[in-house]
């Protein structure tokens, strides 16, 4: 293959990735077996000013019903009203298992900048609060100022599982989520802040690690990791077929140039 030939390729597939793309979020669990669970994860695609939370500050509302009961749709309606976002939403429709992946399509203008960074948060369970998240909203740029795709590949470590403040740690069932809790919020108030999560009570306690399924789950752990999380550039199926209808196009005008 020539070089012009190559290059007229290389100058369509990149076309098809920085003005308007296809963009995947998948979340794997990559606990063992016997380990923690996810809940469904909010995704939101911003312009770098939409904070999840602040360590040392109480946490909002909206963080306080994800990192309580799992829910996202405060948080969604927070990202909408703040207007720095141009996509967000959930994926999964129920907790993730060790070893189970989900994930979602979003269509991205690349060279929008409320576009251009993304967030994501989530559930622990069970715990009465505990949740994952990035505090800093410029942490995974997906774009950069020219449209050109980034990216995201990371994982979660149990080290980074946060404790929103806002229910006391009893891991008593009915106050648990997926241990027990039948109802949201319904543990004991703690009114405190944000911060880093010290970790399920020790077994004899009567808590989480004493139940067989969650045999594992003891995300303090050195080096435990809770997910993975990947941002993918998917090609539009247009794109390539374009690609195939310029290779001739390409060799033509190679030949005329011999």
């Amino acid at each position: 293959m020539t070089k012009s030939v190559t290059a007229c390729i290389f100058a369509f597939a990149l076309m098809g990735v920085a003005q308007a793309g296809n963009i995947r979020v998948t979340v794997t669990n990559l606990t063992p077996v016997g380990g923690t669970f996810i809940t469904p994860i909010w995704a939101g695609f911003h312009d770098g000013s939409f904070d999840t939370y602040d360590p040392g500050s109480p946490a909002s509302i909206a963080l306080e019903r994800l990192a309580e009961d799992g829910t996202t749709s405060f948080l969604s309606a927070d990202f909408a009203a703040s207007g720095a976002g141009s996509a967000d939403g959930t994926l999964g429709m129920g907790p993730i298992g060790p070893g189970t992946s989900v994930s979602m399509m979003f269509n991205l203008n690349s060279m929008a900048v409320n576009s251009r960074y993304f967030s994501y948060a989530s559930m622990v369970v069970p715990s009465n609060d505990a949740f994952i998240a990035n505090g800093n909203p410029v942490a995974f740029q997906i774009f950069n100022m020219m449209g050109g795709f980034l990216g995201a590949d990371f994982i979660v470590l149990g080290s980074m599982v946060r404790d929103a403040g806002t229910e006391v740690n009893d891991e008593i069932p009915m106050n648990t989520a997926f241990f027990g809790q039948m109802m949201p919020n319904t543990g004991a108030d703690e009114n405190g802040v944000v911060g880093d999560h010290p970790g399920f009570l020790p077994v004899g306690s009567g808590g989480i690690l004493e139940s067989a399924m969650f045999a594992n789950a003891d995300f303090k752990m050195p080096m435990y990791q809770i997910a993975r999380i990947q941002v993918e550039a998917v090609p539009e199926p247009a794109t390539w077929a374009m690609i195939a209808l310029a290779l001739p196009l390409g060799l033509l005008r190679a030949r005329r140039k011999r």
